[in-house]
């Protein structure tokens, strides 16, 4: 199973298109909010997407429980689990859903880290990116319970100091 994810876009058009046309060979297309775009948009039509605190389109959700082979992904924006402060209500969350996967944005900042046999996924910002200057998203390959997270700037450049590969609780 392959991922792209992406998150902060906010209202980028054209780079949302090339990077889905760059990577069209993934299972999966992410947005964790904050895209600024009806859901309904010609941009957004590929995603499985989630409302953002800068989505004004009510008809995204604020979370979603995705089947993805082996894992169980929740997305989310991450403002309602107030991540800038703390893991620990997004951690509870995804215990709560049965998550070992976790896609997320809000803070900008691009990470992957794997807690308690759950992967934490932040592909950053494809518009304001903050702790580092390259503006990133993300792609996850799965292969059982073994997960792979590789970062990518914006013109595709693969950024191979942010990998990390894991494996995932059962």
């Amino acid at each position: 199973m392959k991922l792209l994810i992406v998150s902060d876009s906010h209202g980028l058009q054209e780079e949302l298109l090339t990077i889905r046309e760059r990577h069209a060979d993934v299972d999966k297309m992410i947005h964790c909010g904050d895209s600024e775009l009806p859901q309904d948009s010609k941009e957004m039509s590929a995603f499985l997407g989630v409302r953002g605190n800068c989505d004004y389109d009510a008809s995204y959700v604020n979370d979603r429980v995705e089947s993805l082979g082996e894992a169980t992904c929740l997305v989310t924006h991450g403002h309602l689990y107030n991540v800038k402060m703390s893991m620990m209500n997004l951690h509870y969350k995804a215990r709560e859903v049965g998550a070992n996967v976790v896609c997320f944005g809000h803070s900008h900042i691009a990470g992957a880290e794997l807690m308690d046999g759950v992967l934490f996924i932040n592909p950053g910002s494809m518009l304001l990116p903050r702790m580092r200057k390259e503006r990133t998203y993300a792609i996850l390959v799965m292969d059982g319970t073994e997960a792979t997270v590789q970062f990518y700037d914006i013109s595709g450049k693969h950024i191979p100091s942010m990998q990390l590969t894991c494996t995932l609780s059962a």
